[in-house]
């Protein structure tokens, strides 16, 4: 997977963002928190991104996967090159990485990426302008 393909990926998960942070790297955050974490310049690690516990003590014996730098205790794992894994099994860790995070939200931040997914947020919009243009009718005859 090359950085093209793991924004593409990390993007199209509902809320996601991305921003550059730390000099050269490059999150991906929903709700303001990382789910995922890569370098921009060739370093050790390729990709960083958080694992359930069952994961991580897992996903540590594995070659290729450490815990990752700064972000352990948290259960995050490093993946040090993107030849690691088979691409399904990382979009796969990558959508359970944005999954633990959503999970950990408040409330209200995961009800509006619900509401993100549907089209409720389209129809709030339209039945406020039906409710605007009702009351802009109702005042005309008083006038």
């Amino acid at each position: 997977m090359n950085i093209d393909q793991l924004r593409k990926l990390c993007l199209s998960f509902p809320g996601a963002t991305e921003q550059i942070q730390w000099g050269d790297d490059l999150l991906f955050k929903v709700g303001g928190k990382m789910f995922a974490i890569t370098p921009l310049e060739p370093a050790p690690v390729w990709l960083s991104l958080k694992a359930s516990p069952e994961e991580f003590a897992e996903l540590t014996e594995r070659p290729g996967i450490i815990p990752a730098p700064y972000l352990a205790r948290a259960k995050w794992v490093a993946i040090e090159s993107p030849d690691t894994l088979p691409l399904n099994e990382l979009a796969s860790l990558l959508r359970t990485s944005y999954d633990l995070v959503v999970a950990k939200l408040p409330g209200k931040t995961r009800e509006s990426l619900a509401a993100g997914k549907s089209s409720s947020s389209s129809s709030a919009s339209s039945r406020g302008k039906r409710s605007k243009s009702s009351k802009s009718s109702r005042k005309a005859p008083r006038s």
